[in-house]
């Protein structure tokens, strides 16, 4: 392995930059302990592009999130100077990025995901009839942002309104999407040509949602995993999450989202293609339950990549 020469991508141009480096100092850390030959590379500089392109690597480790880096822009990249690289391919990292579209591909496949309204910039739009759909309690999101940035739950036709306008300040379409009340649960996947669901984490936090303060702040969260769920309902969660992973064409790595209701109704939210790697993320939780550390975690994203 110390034969393996990482390119460590971190960094980028998104609205997730400092998480993005927070994930890398996690990554880094387990990658060495692995025995890899690590460098970190930030493709916002220039400079670091060059090193990345002119190599010498083996493989890149992605730890980018949002936009220029979980939404298949780097993956094109790498496709083109024939770096092998960590998680999903250019198609299904767009895809998964865009949770307008990925709200399709759930419904494809049979995936229950909650009833929504998508909006572009620039086009009308009517409060009035969204909430006649949807109701007065929504959930107002980005389209291709990630990490819960932009997200709001309101109540009220003024409420929803403004949240569409604040969430147009970050990005170009905006998606709002019926509210609905139960456990907040989130499965990663990993795996190549066969997958696997790691234990489910039930996801309480602190404030009213998980919000980016919840995912990425001390204290913000409480993960319990594996989610004090029955066996049946366990069964029934992770096995959405490996159709979902499936439904977007993901490969290596994946972390599913969710909503369960009291009655048991699971409704999928998104799904992420490249999962954090800070000290508070999710998926080294899920693979610790699982009996994997996270150094053997990071040499299993590296085996499925150079698979």
């Amino acid at each position: 392995m110390s034969e393996c020469r990482v390119a460590l991508l971190a960094g980028g141009k998104s609205g997730e930059r400092e998480v993005s480096l927070a994930s890398a100092e996690g990554a880094r850390e387990a990658l060495e302990e692995a025995g890899y030959t690590v460098t970190q590379l930030d493709p916002a500089d220039k400079e670091d592009l060059k090193r990345l392109i002119d190599g010498p690597f083996d493989v890149a480790f992605l730890c980018l999130h949002g936009k220029y880096g979980e939404d298949g822009t780097v993956q094109g990249l790498l496709e083109t100077i024939g770096l092998p690289y960590i998680g999903s391919g250019v198609w299904s990292s767009a895809l998964a990025m865009d949770k307008v579209k990925s709200k399709l591909y759930y419904e494809q496949a049979g995936i229950l995901t909650p009833p929504s309204v998508p909006l572009q910039k620039g086009d009308s739009y009517d409060v009035d009839s969204i909430v006649e759909k949807l109701g007065t309690h929504c959930v107002v999101k980005p389209g291709t942002e990630g990490s819960a940035l932009g997200v709001f739950i309101v109540e009220g036709a003024a409420a929803i309104g403004e949240a569409i306008e604040k969430a147009f300040d970050i990005d170009s379409e905006v998606l709002v999407e019926r509210y609905i009340k139960g456990k907040e649960l989130t499965v990663a996947v990993i795996g190549d040509a066969e997958v696997e669901a790691l234990p489910i984490i039930e996801i309480v936090p602190k404030s009213d949602f998980y919000d980016f303060e919840s995912k990425y702040a001390p204290g913000g969260s409480q993960h319990l995993c594996p989610a004090p769920l029955s066996d049946e309902t366990t069964r029934m969660v992770q096995e959405l999450a490996v159709r979902a992973h499936r439904a977007l064409s993901c490969e290596g790595v994946s972390r599913s989202d969710f909503i369960l209701e009291e009655d048991g109704s699971c409704w999928t939210l998104e799904t992420n293609t490249i999962p954090g790697m800070t000290g508070t993320s999710l998926l080294p939780d899920a693979a610790r339950a699982a009996g994997i550390s996270f150094p053997e975690l990071c040499t299993r994203l590296i085996g499925y990549a150079l698979s």
